[in-house]
């Protein structure tokens, strides 16, 4: 019979559903995995991609979006200043945090 203590367990959810981090002139920004999220953000990050895949205005978009995941508004702030207007470059962050959070792509191990 398998046993594991709930530390196991937080450590396979974080390797399995941990951060996306971008670091930006010496400092992390972590964005968190949409099931790290509370609820209510979960379902605005649904909202959001959802008016982003309608053609919606992607840069205001994208940037809430980053707001939204973000571990807190001073990093994406930081994030977005670095960014600018540079839409190829926000549409490759939101694509690159969407390729590492989607679910079931990490293989996770109990220590």
């Amino acid at each position: 019979m398998a046993s594991y203590t709930l530390d196991d367990i937080r450590k396979a959810a974080e390797a399995r559903y941990g951060s996306t981090d971008i670091e930006v002139g010496g400092t992390v920004v972590r964005l968190l995995n949409p099931l790290r999220l509370p609820k209510a953000r979960r379902e605005e990050l649904t909202t959001l991609q959802d008016r982003i895949n309608e053609g919606g205005d992607q840069e205001q978009l994208f940037a809430k979006a980053i707001r939204l995941v973000a571990q807190n508004e001073t990093a994406a702030d930081a994030l977005l200043a670095e960014i600018g207007e540079d839409l190829a470059v926000l549409a490759q962050v939101f694509e690159v945090y969407g390729e590492a959070t989607q679910v079931g792509e990490a293989s996770a191990s109990a220590a």
